[in-house]
């Protein structure tokens, strides 16, 4: 859940704290106090969009900051970890996101600098925010599908899993198929020419670093002489001359000199000295054998020199035609192999291809059928849960279809999927088209939503779907923007009523104008505007009881001044505590006898 939220520099809000209630807390304030800023932090702690225009006048950077507490081995603690950070003791992890006056953002995690998406996958994971752009959303054909899905959990997302991990393959088996098929004569030509490569290639039959090798042995035989006299002046430096002349000992001769003049030194000190000069003696002497061996192999052998030279001439023209160097050459025809297999445009091939698709379509066809099957059912289920939750909201009459049917495949679709005898198109997220449909009142014919539906009632019915959703969301934290909107009376009270059941296993944050609404929470809180010096600042404060009942009456029609009002709003107040404390009764009544 959200424990807190820091907001500093966001629109007209200098700067807040909003220390938020486990269960229902609602948020309310004039028009333009900065009531949608706390949504917009809240969106921006969850990785949205970074905008320049939210940055507060005079402020260099708007900063919000969320304190969340997580589980220790779910989802969320685990993308905490993953990006590097801790979460505490307590069970809690900051988030902080930072929108800069020119519009770039930063963010943080646990105290970790991190990507903007690692805040978006921890969203998904803790938080879920509803506002009247998302009812717009809703409206959407795919985000209807979308709704079922959700809905349905595993029942659909197990089965639309295997569905586009073959549809996957199935698509590529037929563009490889199209390609070879209309691009036959085009792939014989490129098939010669990586045929002919591979057979110069296999010819002179290069091994890996080969080029290098003739390098270095062209070196040394073309350069035999000055090779051999180098080595030998070197021999007769390290163990004397061959003659054995005593005016030149050479170091070996040297060495084993001073060995023997302090062997016999009565000094410890010049005779401890005598093995450091044996090892000497001892290395030098395995030196001048080395080089004594290379004088004798190193032979001038022009017939050699021309052999390596002929063979690295081979070697070259194979590096000017396919890559700089023979290890590139021989990556070059591994990589043609490959290309050729797939450039086999024979019948054979061609047939191969065919029955692979066909195989893929039957798996493809089971798959979707699955996922169609258990959209069906959900929509069964989730139809009769929100028409449940329509009645309790003033629309008693209403009922809420959801229709899941094939999309039928367009002519010359390559995309398209025989099912029992008819194409459809199988796109990636199945076969299914999902609309939501509303028969406004008995003898009514069924509508898409928002043609049967007022403006009121689609906010009512678009909450009558999150509430439903929200019993199948993993996310702890929902936030509801303004979604009651156009609506007032006994309506306003029922989504009261339904939110502040939903705040039984959820924490609710809800942004409204409604003073019927905003009774029925745990937590008050109120976004204040005032202006000093010509600038205007808002601020969030928490409303005790008494600024609670002022509030109240400001909301309703701004009757915060007059006895009437205040009266009023302890009604309303008095009116939903005693609906909650009845709610609670009877819920631990059922538990109780259950």
């Amino acid at each position: 859940m959200l424990a807190e939220m820091r907001i500093q520099g966001l629109g007209v809000i200098e700067e807040a704290l909003l220390e938020l209630h486990a269960g229902f807390t609602v948020v309310t304030g004039e028009t333009g106090a900065g009531k949608t800023m706390v949504v917009t932090g809240l969106h921006l702690l969850s990785g949205g969009r970074a905008e320049a225009s939210k940055v507060r006048n005079g402020m260099l950077k708007a900063f919000v900051e969320g304190r969340f507490t997580v589980g220790k081995d779910d989802a969320a603690a685990r993308i905490v970890t993953d990006a590097g950070a801790d979460v505490d003791e307590d069970g809690s992890v900051i988030a902080l996101r930072t929108v800069a006056a020119d519009g770039r953002s930063r963010a943080h995690l646990g105290g970790r600098s991190v990507p903007v998406g690692v805040l978006s996958d921890l969203s998904e994971q803790v938080i879920a925010v509803h506002g009247q752009n998302d009812q717009l959303r809703l409206l959407r054909p795919a985000e209807q599908r979308a709704v079922i899905d959700r809905f349905a959990g595993e029942d659909v997302g197990r089965p639309l899993a295997a569905y586009r991990q073959v549809r996957e393959e199935w698509l590529a088996v037929i563009t490889e198929l199209s390609e070879r098929s209309n691009r036959s004569r085009e792939m014989a030509q490129q098939a010669d020419l990586l045929k002919h490569g591979l057979n110069e290639i296999d010819a002179v039959a290069p091994e890996p670093g080969e080029d290098v090798e003739l390098t270095e042995q062209i070196k040394r035989l073309a350069a035999v002489d000055e090779l051999r006299a180098m080595a030998t002046e070197a021999h007769a430096a390290v163990s004397g001359a061959q003659d054995g002349d005593p005016d030149a000992p050479g170091a070996l001769g040297l060495v084993g000199e001073a060995v023997r003049r302090l062997v016999s030194a009565e000094d410890s000190v010049l005779r401890d000295l005598v093995p450091r000069l044996e090892e000497a003696s001892t290395l030098l002497s395995d030196v001048g054998a080395e080089l004594g061996s290379y004088v004798e192999n190193l032979d001038a052998d022009p017939a050699l020199l021309e052999k390596v030279l002929a063979r690295q001439a081979d070697l070259k023209r194979l590096t000017r035609k396919y890559a700089a160097d023979v290890d590139g050459v021989l990556a070059w025809a591994e990589d043609a192999r490959r290309r050729l297999e797939s450039m086999d445009t024979s019948e054979e091939a061609l047939a191969a291809l065919a029955l692979r698709r066909d195989e893929l379509a039957v798996q493809l066809v089971a798959h979707a059928t699955e996922v169609s099957a258990a959209r069906g059912k959900a929509a069964a289920e989730l139809a009769t849960a929100i028409t449940k939750e329509l009645s309790g909201l003033a629309m008693g009459q209403a009922e809420l279809e959801i229709t899941v049917e094939q999309r039928p495949a367009e002519h010359g679709d390559r995309q398209a999927l025989a099912i029992d005898g008819h194409a459809v198109h199988a796109g990636p997220d199945g076969v299914d088209e999902v609309e939501l449909l509303l028969r406004a009142h008995n003898g009514a014919p069924p509508l898409p939503v928002h043609k049967a539906a007022s403006g009121g009632e689609l906010s009512r019915v678009m909450l009558a779907i999150e509430v439903v959703l929200a019993h199948a969301d993993t996310v702890q934290t929902l936030v509801f923007d303004e979604v009651d909107a156009g609506v007032g009376g006994r309506a306003a009270v029922e989504i009261g009523r339904r939110l502040a059941r939903l705040a039984r296993t959820h924490q609710v944050l809800v942004v409204t104008h409604l003073p019927q609404v905003a009774a029925f929470a745990d937590q008050h809180l109120v976004v204040d505007k005032g202006t000093s010096g010509g600038v205007t600042r808002s601020g969030v404060k928490t409303l005790d009881q008494d600024d609670r009942v002022r509030e109240l009456a400001r909301m309703l029609a701004g009757m915060d001044g007059t006895e009437t009002g205040r009266a009023h709003a302890e009604e309303l107040l008095a009116t939903a505590e005693k609906d909650k404390a009845k709610n609670t009764g009877a819920k631990r009544k059922r538990a109780k006898k259950g």
